[in-house]
Order: C-alpha cells, then sequence, then structure tokens
C-alpha cells in the first residue's frame, strides 16, 4: 500500500480535499480558506497543474483579474484512491484489534 506523493503531502491534501468538495475556488478563496500564503499555493498549484491534477481558469470581472482553479478528472481520481487507500489501512488496523 503506497499513498501517492502529490497527493499525500499535507498542503496539497488540503488543495485536492477542498476543490473536491468545492467543485472550484479562486485563488483567494483558497489562500484564505486553508490559511496559506500566496506563495505556497501558486508553488503547489503549479505542481499539481504540472500533473495534470488542477484546471486553472483566468478572466476579468469588473475589469479584475480572476483565477479559479478545479479538479480535473485525473485529480480527482488520485484523490479518490488516496482515500481508498487511506480507508484500506483503516480497515487492516480495525482487523489487527480483532
Amino acid at each position: 500500500m503506497e499513498f501517492d506523493k502529490l497527493v499525500h503531502q499535507p498542503t496539497r491534501l488540503r488543495i485536492f480535499a477542498h476543490l473536491y468538495a468545492n467543485g472550484e475556488a479562486s485563488f483567494t478563496a483558497l489562500t484564505e480558506e486553508l490559511e496559506i500564503t500566496e506563495g505556497n499555493l501558486a508553488s503547489h498549484i503549479e505542481r499539481m497543474e504540472d500533473a495534470d491534477c488542477v484546471a486553472v481558469d483566468k478572466e476579468f470581472v469588473d475589469r479584475k483579474p480572476r483565477t479559479t482553479y478545479r479538479l480535473t478528472e485525473r485529480g480527482e481520481e488520485l484523490f479518490e484512491d488516496h482515500i481508498d487507500t487511506l480507508e484500506a489501512l483503516i480497515d487492516g488496523l480495525e482487523a489487527d484489534d480483532s
């Protein structure tokens, strides 16, 4: 049983979980809700984007740029696989207690 290092990293795991639960989020919302710096978020999003796990949408709203992120199909699959791995680990621990 191995964890995918892209998903398992704590900050990225929180980003994956937030996007999975909410569908999409703006850069500002992610920094505020996850309480991470802009630079930290940007580096993790870049890594996720390079792995084809997050889609980036850029647009102007009232003449201001807005960047929104959402998980790609691959990103959703990796996150779900990670959850399955965690659940299998927990099930294995419970079986050991029996």
